[in-house]
């Protein structure tokens, strides 16, 4: 049976429907999460809610869901037990990279990321593909579901997005899927998004990733310090990609109590994913393509050994820089 009929068959029982979003939700995993709506919407589901932890940091995220209008509830504010369906969209395992319990099985899964399974009764997981947004227009087309200007826009924006204007690693399905949805949507908002402003706090966090960056060979380690702005991590590794000579690289840093770290790839010999999992594994969830991945180090690993946030990035800084040359099996002399 199709995997889209599976996810029919599913939705066409339940009246309400809980659309979870990874934590600190970026415009694939918000499309996405719109594009099951309307299919939910499509099918009969009466009550649908679109869920997400973390915050919404990145000034275009921002400016997208405002502009689209996207309905947004804070995971802390809904009871997701209480839905007859729970459906993860652009992540796999709960409580990995979401504000759910790890204990929690979903009815549904739409993702491109590799990962261990969450014996959802529909999981539909293509690692071969550039991006979930990709699965969902192909699931639109085959169930014929109208394809709204605000639907198109999200979709495109979030295909452009998650490849970075295509230029990193996409396949020929995100080329397709563009082409189809293209007609459909509103250039002059995607223009506009795409002129979003930087916020004082990503400035201020590239500014500190570019002052302490270390390099070994091609490759780059940096430290935005202590930051609000959880995007503003891998925007600034998406920067530092740009330098001269360089095609790997790692930002982190301290985003609440929690070390974050951000790494990018352009290197075909590299998968960073792999990469960020022997350095960094045993720490806390780590998760990646070959292209880009990011994780988490909970502050308490290191806590005990300084008083305040300056004190404790001094500490692990040379810890970090440490782990990753290590990973990539390069010395000091690169």
């Amino acid at each position: 049976m199709p995997r889209v009929v599976e996810l029919v068959s599913v939705l066409e029982t339940a009246e309400s429907l809980a659309i979870v979003c990874h934590d600190n939700p970026d415009p694939d995993c918000l499309a996405s999460a719109l594009a099951l709506e309307a299919i939910a919407d499509d099918v009969g589901v009466d009550d649908v809610t679109i869920a997400y932890g973390g915050e919404i940091s990145h000034q275009q995220n921002r400016a997208f869901v405002n502009m689209l209008d996207i309905s947004l509830r804070p995971i802390a504010d809904v009871d997701v037990d209480t839905y007859d369906r729970v459906a993860f969209v652009d992540h796999t395992v709960p409580g990995a990279n979401s504000s759910v319990s790890p204990e929690m099985v979903p009815d549904i899964v739409v993702d491109h990321h590799p990962g261990e399974s969450a014996g959802a009764t529909v999981e539909d997981v293509r690692t071969e593909y550039g991006a979930t947004a990709t699965i969902f227009v192909e699931y639109l087309r085959e169930l014929d579901v109208e394809l709204t200007s605000r639907l198109a826009s999200a979709l495109l924006f979030a295909l452009h997005r998650e490849r970075l204007d295509f230029v990193r690693g996409p396949t020929k399905r995100e080329y397709e899927a563009a082409l189809a949805i293209y007609p459909d949507a509103d250039l002059e908002a995607l223009e506009q998004l795409y002129g979003s402003a930087f916020t004082p706090g990503t400035i201020d966090a590239i500014s500190r990733a570019i002052d302490s960056r270390e390099r070994r060979g091609s490759s780059l380690v940096a430290s935005v310090g202590t930051t609000s702005e959880t995007d503003a991590l891998p925007q600034a590794a998406d920067f530092l990609l740009n330098l001269e000579g360089v095609d790997t690289v790692l930002a982190y840093g301290i985003v609440g109590r929690v070390i974050r770290l951000s790494g990018r790839s352009i290197d075909p010999r590299i998968h960073i994913g792999e990469t960020l999992e022997d350095g960094f594994g045993e720490l806390g969830p780590i998760g990646g393509h070959h292209d880009m991945a990011g994780g988490r180090i909970e502050l308490g690993l290191f806590g005990d050994e300084a008083g305040d946030n300056d004190q404790l990035l001094s500490f692990v800084d040379g810890r970090i820089t440490r782990r990753f040359f290590e990973a990539l099996n390069l010395d000091e002399n690169g």
